[in-house]
């Protein structure tokens, strides 16, 4: 199945570190983890934090353990298709807190969410033979449509607007489809 995943970090300096997830299975089934900082983990960001607004007290009272935030994603995620809207720097997240709870940081892989979106356009669109419709343009239409006047820059939310996404891309796609169908109807 597919899950979209997403981080909020201490930083976006080559010494961050995860201090949240969440993750969004496409049947709405989600989580979400504060993730208290392992003891070699120190670099902090204020300019984050009030981003995020997750400060270091909140996740030294909330935070769950990276070992079993770990574990809790290996029995949870593997066997699944991962997503999110930024890989490299979810991918580098997540790679760090696999490798902080004794796991190889390859044992999740996530890729682009755009790119499960484009390729379900993409076969939809092929298989009703529809012609003449960029897969990739009608994608980057709906996700500039649904950019949040506000981001949330938290873990839960960013994770569930990328199910959104997906769910806006079907029905764009469906709608295209029924398109002709709906002409042929009206013209019969």
């Amino acid at each position: 199945m597919n899950v979209f995943l997403d981080f909020e970090a201490s930083s976006l300096g080559k010494h961050s570190y995860p201090i949240e997830i969440a993750w969004v299975f496409e049947d709405g089934r989600s989580r979400s983890l504060l993730i208290a900082p392992a003891p070699n983990w120190t670099d902090w960001s204020a300019a984050a934090e009030g981003i995020h607004g997750i400060s270091r007290t909140a996740l030294a009272n909330e935070g769950v353990p990276v070992t079993l935030v770990v574990r809790e994603m290996m029995a949870t995620l593997a066997n699944h298709d991962l997503y999110a809207s930024s890989p490299s720097w979810d991918g580098k997240w997540l790679s760090v807190l696999l490798r902080a709870g004794g796991v190889a940081r390859h044992a999740l892989r996530v890729r682009k969410s755009d790119d499960l979106f484009v390729e379900f356009a993409s076969k939809r669109l092929h298989d009703s033979q529809m012609r003449g419709v960029d897969p990739a343009a009608l994608v980057s239409e709906v996700i500039a449509g649904s950019e949040p006047a506000r981001p949330a820059h938290r873990a839960l939310p960013d994770a569930a607007l990328e199910l959104k996404r997906l769910h806006m891309v079907q029905e764009a796609v469906e709608s295209l489809v029924a398109a002709p169908s709906r002409t042929q109807n009206a013209e019969g």
